[in-house]
């Protein structure tokens, strides 16, 4: 009981000591946390950046690209990325980047990957080198990579450094859809696993123009293509699953916006009126996604009940399984169709 009264008394003289606080006193309280905070933070970003270097010093990564490299190609930001040789340890920075890599014949090659590469069921076993906030540099510079496979929207600043210790990097990020098979066949040049990667760029290719095919000349179906439930998001007109809807023979609703996946409103989509709607979403939310559209009986989408779920895997992801999530998009269109 002592101690409790004792407690009581401090936390009451505390509690009476605090207004006595001034707010320029406040303010510089709040400032000088901060400033210690981000001191602290800047201790710990430098001493993992060391730590990085004092890998690659250890692991002798510190060399620059050879200047009479026998492999080169160009990659999606068009920078030219040389190797002298073959590529025999990559690291994948993202999970479609993982896939083309193993869509070429280099599967063998790739010693570590980003959080999420979940296919092919290989990729899973390799050691995660970081997700979409933050790269784990050592790791990275630990595995002794001689090219890493990124793309625009992975921690740049971080992949800077790994670049600046020489280590060649190719950016993928097709614009279009024959890009991807173009991404396919360079990471094969990369890789010496060209025989591999031009085969599956070609049956790719193939396979599009026969989709291509089946729906040239027949009625246009307008789409809304929903990416996410909340917030609501869709693709605009430069985007890839863009182009796979007009190959399907449909035109997306929301194309005039030049936004690559903005944002937009129910009422939007209502005035938009779309013949069908497609969610690229997985099989668990399905039912959430589409019941949500059915109390909007006018819309033709609804009163036609064309209401679709393709597989977000396939179609947002750049990589050789594209080509399957556009069949199963064309599939959509033309069920939709047939009941216009």
């Amino acid at each position: 009981m002592a101690v409790r009264r004792e407690l009581d008394r401090l936390c009451s003289r505390r509690q009476r000591l605090r207004p006595r606080l001034s707010s320029r006193g406040r303010l510089f309280h709040w400032r000088r946390t901060l400033f210690r905070w981000r001191a602290r933070a800047a201790v710990t970003m430098r001493s993992r950046l060391a730590g990085a270097i004092w890998v690659a010093v250890a692991f002798g990564l510190l060399a620059v690209p050879a200047a009479d490299a026998d492999v080169r190609v160009t990659d999606d930001t068009g920078a030219a990325v040389a190797l002298a040789s073959p590529a025999q340890r990559v690291v994948s920075l993202a999970p479609h980047a993982t896939e083309l890599l193993f869509g070429a014949g280099a599967g063998t090659r790739v010693v570590g990957v980003m959080s999420g590469s979940d296919f092919p069921p290989a990729a899973t076993q390799l050691p995660v080198v970081g997700n979409a906030n933050a790269l784990d540099l050592e790791r990275i510079l630990a595995l002794r990579p001689d090219l890493i496979v990124t793309w625009p929207y992975t921690t740049p600043t971080q992949v800077d450094v790994l670049r600046a210790q020489g280590i060649a990097v190719f950016t993928t990020d097709p614009r279009t859809i024959d890009g991807i098979a173009r991404d396919i066949e360079r990471l094969g040049i990369l890789a010496d696993s060209s025989t591999v990667a031009r085969d599956v760029a070609q049956r790719f290719r193939t396979r599009l123009a026969g989709l291509a095919e089946r729906s040239a000349g027949k009625i246009i179906v307008r789409v809304f293509y929903q990416v996410s439930d909340v917030p609501l998001y869709t693709v605009g007109g430069d985007h890839l699953i863009t182009q796979a809807l007009k190959l399907c023979g449909a035109q997306n609703v929301f194309a005039p916006l030049t936004l690559p996946a903005p944002e937009i409103s129910i009422e939007a989509v209502l005035a938009a009126q779309p013949d069908a709607i497609v969610a690229g979403t997985a099989a668990a939310v399905t039912p959430l996604w589409l019941a949500q559209w059915k109390r909007w009986s006018d819309m033709p989408a609804v009163r036609g009940n064309r209401l679709f779920v393709v597989d977000a895997n396939l179609l947002h992801r750049p990589g050789p399984r594209f080509v399957d999530g556009v069949q199963q998009l064309c599939d959509a269109v033309e069920r939709a169709r047939s009941s216009m």
